[in-house]
C-alpha cells in the first residue's frame, strides 16, 4: 500500500482499537465461509478468500513486525514468497493467477498464522512509544479494508459459477420503492481546490492538493438505477455502435455483453445474482456491474457525459459521508439516493499523478505511483466499502473493461 499522510501522529490507544476492529472484521467475513470456499479463485483479477486473510496478515509482518520487533519470528519463512501480492521490492512471489492453487498451508494454518501476528503486533503496540509503529499499523488496517471489500466482490464472482447460485448471506426482501426522477443540480465552476488536505489519513495518491478550472456544470442528484439501465437496453443501447468508443465496441462483442454482469431474464423478468443469492432486479437501485465502456455509453445515449473526478468530488464533499457501506451488511446497492456508498461511480478521469505527486520511497510507495497507466478513477464508495475508508478525496480505479467490482455511474452535462 502506499504511504500515508497524517497531519498528527496516531495515538497508540487508536492504532490498537483500529487494529483489533479491523482483525476482527475481516474474520467476520470469513466467517460463514466453508474451506472449499476460501480456496476459490474465479479469474486473475481475482483473490481466494485465504489468500487475502494470509496476505493482509503478512503486510502487518513484513513492513512492522519484521524491522520493528526485535526477536519476532515468522511460523513460516515460505509465506512470505505465498503471501506478497506485488511488491517487487520485498522479495519474490508466487504467481497471481494461481493463487487458487496453493491448497497448502490450509485455511486453519492461515488462521493460526494470523493469530500469530495478531499477538506479535498487539503486544509491539501495547510496549512501543515509536510513532512509525502506530501510523504504519493505521496503513496496514486501511490496506486490510481494501482487501474486505475484494474479499466478497472475488467472493461474488466466483459463488456465480456454481450452478446452484449459493447465497453468502440470507436472502431479505426489497423495500418497495417509487421512482426517483432524474434532477441534476447546477455548479458554477471556477478555481478550485481539490485532493488531500494533510488532516487524517489518505493515501499518496490522494494528493498533493492543487487547483484546477472546472467550468460550469451539472451533475445528477442520483445514480443511474436499473430502470434507467432497462430503457437503456430496450433502445438497443448495447447493439448500436455508434454509441460505444471503438475498444469498448471491441470488447462489448468479444464478451458478448448485451446487460450488466450477473444479470438474465426470465418470464420477461430482469434477475440478477448478488451475495444474497438470485434477486430480481431493484428498478429504482443504482446499477452495478458495468464497465467504463458501458457507462460511457450509457452518457452518450442519455444526451449526457461522465463527470470528472475533480467535479465529482467539488459537488459532494460537503455531503455526509453516510451510506450504505460494508458495516450496513446490505451488501447490494439500495434505492438511499446519497452520493456515498451503494456503487462506486465511474468518472472520466484517467488515473494518473495529481501535480507534485510523488511515491515514497521503499516498498510502501509502489502500490499506486507504477498504475498510473490505462485505468479510470471512481468515486463515492460501494456497498462493499467500509465506511471507515470513506473520505472525499478517495481516490480507486480500475480498467475500463472490469465490471466485477461494485460499479456504477452518475450523469453530469455541460452548461
Amino acid at each position: 500500500m502506499p504511504q500515508q499522510t497524517t497531519a498528527m501522529p496516531l495515538s497508540r490507544t487508536h492504532a490498537q482499537d483500529l487494529f483489533a476492529r479491523t482483525r476482527a472484521m475481516t474474520a467476520r467475513l470469513a466467517q460463514p465461509l466453508a474451506p472449499e470456499d476460501m480456496m476459490l479463485q474465479s479469474m486473475e483479477d481475482a483473490s481466494p478468500a485465504k489468500w487475502h486473510l494470509a496476505h493482509t496478515t503478512w503486510f502487518f509482518e513484513e513492513f512492522i513486525l519484521k524491522p520493528h520487533a526485535p526477536g519476532y519470528r515468522s511460523p513460516d519463512d515460505r509465506f512470505a514468497f505465498l503471501f506478497n501480492s506485488y511488491y517487487v521490492q520485498a522479495g519474490p512471489r508466487h504467481a497471481r493467477a494461481k493463487r487458487g492453487l496453493v491448497s497448502r498451508p490450509g485455511v486453519q494454518a492461515v488462521l493460526d498464522y494470523r493469530a500469530h501476528v495478531d499477538e506479535a503486533l498487539g503486544t509491539l503496540l501495547e510496549r512501543s512509544d515509536d510513532p512509525e509503529v502506530a501510523t504504519l499499523a493505521e496503513l496496514g488496517c486501511h490496506h486490510e479494508m481494501q482487501h474486505q471489500e475484494l474479499l466478497v466482490t472475488d467472493l461474488l464472482h466466483a459463488f456465480s459459477y456454481n450452478p446452484l447460485l449459493p447465497a453468502y448471506r440470507d436472502p431479505e426482501p426489497m423495500a418497495v420503492t417509487a421512482e426517483e426522477p432524474l434532477r441534476f443540480m447546477r455548479h458554477e465552476g471556477g478555481l478550485m481546490e481539490i485532493g488531500h488536505a494533510g488532516d487524517g489519513f489518505a493515501y499518496d495518491c490522494e494528493g498533493p492538493r492543487h487547483r484546477v478550472w472546472l467550468d460550469p456544470y451539472e451533475i445528477a442528484e442520483r445514480p443511474v438505477t436499473n430502470r434507467d439501465w432497462i430503457a437503456f437496453m430496450e433502445a438497443g443501447g448495447y447493439a448500436t455502435q455508434t454509441l460505444w468508443l471503438m475498444e469498448g465496441w471491441a470488447v462489448r462483442e468479444r464478451e458478448r455483453w448485451d446487460a450488466p454482469l450477473y444479470w438474465w431474464q426470465q418470464d420477461g423478468v430482469w434477475w440478477t445474482y448478488t451475495l444474497r443469492g438470485p434477486q430480481p432486479v431493484n428498478l429504482d437501485a443504482p446499477v452495478c456491474h458495468v464497465s467504463y465502456y458501458e457507462a460511457e455509453a450509457f452518457a452518450r445515449w442519455a444526451g449526457a457525459r461522465l463527470p470528472t473526478e475533480a467535479e465529482w468530488e467539488v459537488a459532494f464533499r460537503d455531503r455526509p459521508l453516510a451510506g450504505n457501506f460494508l458495516e450496513q451488511g446490505a451488501l447490494r446497492p439500495l434505492p438511499s439516493g446519497s452520493p456515498w456508498g451503494d456503487v462506486w461511480e465511474w468518472t472520466q478521469s484517467s488515473f494518473s499523478p495529481y501535480p507534485g505527486f510523488r511515491p515514497p520511497e521503499g516498498a510502501l510507495g509502489e502500490y499506486n505511483g507504477k498504475f498510473m497507466v490505462n485505468q479510470y478513477v471512481l468515486r463515492g464508495g460501494s456497498c462493499a466499502t467500509p465506511a471507515a475508508q470513506m473520505r472525499p478525496t478517495y481516490r480507486t480505479f480500475f480498467y475500463p473493461h472490469q465490471r466485477w467490482q461494485m460499479m456504477g455511474l452518475r450523469l453530469a452535462r455541460d452548461v
